[in-house]
């Protein structure tokens, strides 16, 4: 069974659209990033190390190649909250217009 969440978070990209956050209820770190199953958008939840999240957070940079991991579903067994039978797609950046 899934626990409820309480996220809070302390850095969000724009640009890569993730977030490094807190869990409230908890208190572990995690990675966010945007998925839609087309009807609705929701976020997916990544368990952190401390190292990372520390890491991540000085340089958020460093961060991109695990998300992008987390995109590719390489990191599934860190989810915070298993997805249900139909489970979203990742939402990537906008590619600006030329």
């Amino acid at each position: 069974m899934n626990q409820k969440l309480e996220p809070r978070d302390e850095f969000f990209s724009r640009e890569n659209l993730y977030s490094l956050g807190i869990d409230e209820v908890s208190g572990r770190h995690y990675a966010s990033l945007p998925v839609t199953i087309g009807v609705a958008d929701y976020e997916e939840y990544y368990g952190l190390t401390d190292e990372q999240y520390t890491r991540f957070l000085a340089d958020p940079v460093s961060a991109l190649a695990f998300v992008e991991e987390c995109r590719e579903r390489r990191h599934d067994e860190l989810l915070l909250q298993k997805p249900g039978w139909n489970r979203g797609t990742p939402i990537r950046g906008l590619t600006p217009l030329q």
